[in-house]
């Protein structure tokens, strides 16, 4: 079973709700893929090679300043619990969990993290460096990414055309490797029926949006997660303050649509948050889908200051502890056992009965 003390703060440091605009944007993620110049792509590695990426990637790691005292996990000696749970925490790919297909988990498959910065190694590329942050705060989190991008380009070689950049599994990720994303709340835009009309101009102009665990999920509770679509033909600073100026667009037409729901249906939006509250604060049975989407109502209502007993740090708590993994592995279950849906409802009680003690 995998040891959750191995990670620093857990992994998920960024529940604290310390960043900016955090009561709208929960996270920021900025991702930098790699590859080993003298190594095949992951793609085409046999199970040999992928432990020799592995036995590379570890030396450099411990050479390096930030990553000298980070954890490795082997997501390739991990059962299906935790290589979800780690999935859920937002800590790796659905790739690199084994989620994707029926292949399952690539041989040397790992985790390196240290806090808010690491690496998943064997995923789709070679290396996929990686920071999370609380709040919307892209250029702190490239910033600690880029430390580590120049620190570990010191001692691996990756794979670098003049012209093409960096170079990738995947070619839309060619050029600087860069994937940035806000897991973003925007239920105002969804009740006032504009989401859909924001959402088509951010993929005019080269971003895209994705469910809650990113690529190949499903949007639930409306939590988003916006970036940007290519990588090839800008530099890191052009596609970084692009993706900030739109989530910046996106965050007022949020704020906007709130303020039109307090003004035009005041009653219809009281109503309906109370309801969310009542019902994870009393529900003895909760699927996740429902717990997704109460949380949202229950968020929206803490944003407009309707339901003050509740943080938005016990609301991101609720956001991760509730997934079946988590919970599973809490009880020792299985992932489909239907208890959980009871142990569920039992956990979001505890946490909420503590708040309002509070």
């Amino acid at each position: 079973m995998l040891d959750l003390n191995l990670l620093p703060d857990g992994g998920i440091s960024w529940l604290d709700a310390s960043g900016p605009d955090c009561n709208i944007v929960l996270s920021t993620r900025v991702r930098l893929a790699r590859n080993i110049a003298h190594r095949r792509f992951t793609v085409r590695s046999s199970a040999e090679e992928c432990k020799m990426v592995l036995d590379e990637v570890e030396a450099a790691s411990n050479a390096s300043a930030q990553l000298r005292d980070a954890s490795l996990i082997r997501i390739d000696e991990l059962g299906p619990v935790d290589q979800q749970l780690l999935h859920e925490r937002h800590l790796i790919s659905r790739e690199l969990a084994g989620l994707e297909n029926d292949r399952g988990v690539r041989t040397g498959a790992a985790l390196l993290t240290d806090g808010t910065v690491g690496m998943m190694v064997n995923e789709e590329d070679h290396v996929r460096l990686q920071c999370l942050k609380s709040g919307f705060a892209l250029a702190d989190a490239y910033a600690d990414l880029e430390r580590l991008d120049a620190d570990l380009g010191r001692r691996l070689t990756f794979a670098f055309h003049d012209e093409f950049g960096y170079l990738t599994s995947c070619p839309t990720n060619a050029g600087t490797g860069l994937r940035a994303s806000v897991l973003i709340h925007l239920p105002g835009l969804v009740l006032t029926k504009e989401i859909q009309k924001v959402l088509q101009g951010l993929s005019q102009v080269g971003l895209t949006f994705r469910g809650l665990y990113g690529e190949g999920s499903e949007v639930v509770g409306n939590f988003f997660q916006l970036s940007n679509q290519t990588t090839l033909g800008k530099s890191e600073s052009e596609l970084l303050e692009h993706l900030g100026d739109m989530v910046q667009k996106v965050i007022e037409y949020e704020e906007e649509a709130r303020r039109i729901l307090e003004r035009d249906a005041p009653m219809v939006i009281a109503d309906k948050v109370w309801r969310a509250y009542g019902l994870l604060r009393y529900a003895r049975n909760l699927s996740f889908e429902e717990t997704m989407n109460l949380l949202s109502g229950v968020r929206l209502g803490v944003g407009l200051n309707l339901i003050p007993d509740v943080s938005v740090y016990t609301l991101n708590k609720l956001l991760i502890f509730t997934q079946p993994a988590h919970l599973a592995q809490q009880e020792g279950r299985d992932l489909g056992d239907p208890a959980l849906a009871a142990v569920r409802a039992a956990f979001t009680r505890h946490l909420l009965e503590a708040d309002a003690g509070r």
